[in-house]
């Protein structure tokens, strides 16, 4: 397949086009998922303001939903997901309260970034997770809740106290396999690189590899939930055994 097919009548993404509602901050999630894309399948995206990691930021990036939805919507596109973990892990509740309110408003799926992680942890079926994070400690532990409300024991976690989407983005890839290669010994099942915001794609398989468990990440997880929830079944063996 190629990323153009005249006969779809669509052009690019004309087997789907993902529309993305993205914190402003955030430099990595378009890169990162743009090289990973299957053929057919684009990304559109737009953005809602987040630079900080208060209670207020948090719940302010939510305030423009509607808005966004609606300029996505401008651009045809046949699903929407709002990718930010920290504000979708917010409480329990959030990830259904922004799937209605984008389904209400754009007329096409939605989910977010919290729904994506709580179906791919079933889907890997972890009992104990290593959580591993950039966040500051009050965001580390509001994620902590959140896991724990859906049945997860949390063995182990780490936040660098970093509260802002380009200093999130700066930490090395390297440093999280780093992060990731300490949950051994830790009794947990499976370890989670918590943040759409974090450079994490190039590490997924190695880790796995040699930890010897499965590691999920938040825009791994995203992608392969908004593919699976169009009934597309690409398979990418380099963001782990979730998509091999």
């Amino acid at each position: 397949m190629s990323q153009y097919d005249p006969a779809q009548g669509k052009g690019y993404g004309w087997r789907m086009r993902l529309g993305m509602l993205l914190p402003s901050s955030n430099p990595v999630a378009e890169p990162e998922l743009i090289r990973f894309l299957p053929d057919g399948v684009s990304l559109h995206t737009t953005r809602l303001k987040l630079a900080g990691s208060t209670r207020e930021d948090l719940l302010g990036m939510t305030e423009g939903v509607e808005q966004a939805v609606k300029l996505l919507t401008d651009a045809g596109v046949d699903r929407l997901v709002f990718n930010c973990t920290a504000v979708s892990t917010f409480d329990p509740a959030m990830g259904e309260a922004l799937r209605e309110r984008m389904e209400f408003t754009g007329g096409k799926p939605a989910t977010s970034t919290s729904d994506a992680i709580v179906a791919a942890l079933a889907a890997l079926a972890p009992r104990k997770v290593a959580l591993v994070t950039p966040y500051i400690d009050a965001v580390v532990e509001r994620e902590t809740g959140f896991l724990e409300h859906f049945g997860y024991e949390v063995v182990h976690k780490v936040g660098l106290g970093l509260a802002e989407g380009k200093a999130m983005a700066s930490v090395e890839p390297g440093q999280w396999y780093r992060e990731g290669m300490a949950c051994a010994g830790t009794g947990a099942d499976l370890v989670f690189l918590s943040c759409t915001a974090i450079r994490v794609f190039d590490v997924i398989a190695g880790l796995e590899r040699d930890l010897g468990l499965p590691v999920l990440t938040s825009n791994q997880a995203m992608l392969w939930w908004c593919l699976r929830g169009a009934g597309l079944q690409d398979r990418i063996p380099a963001l782990g055994g979730l998509l091999a």
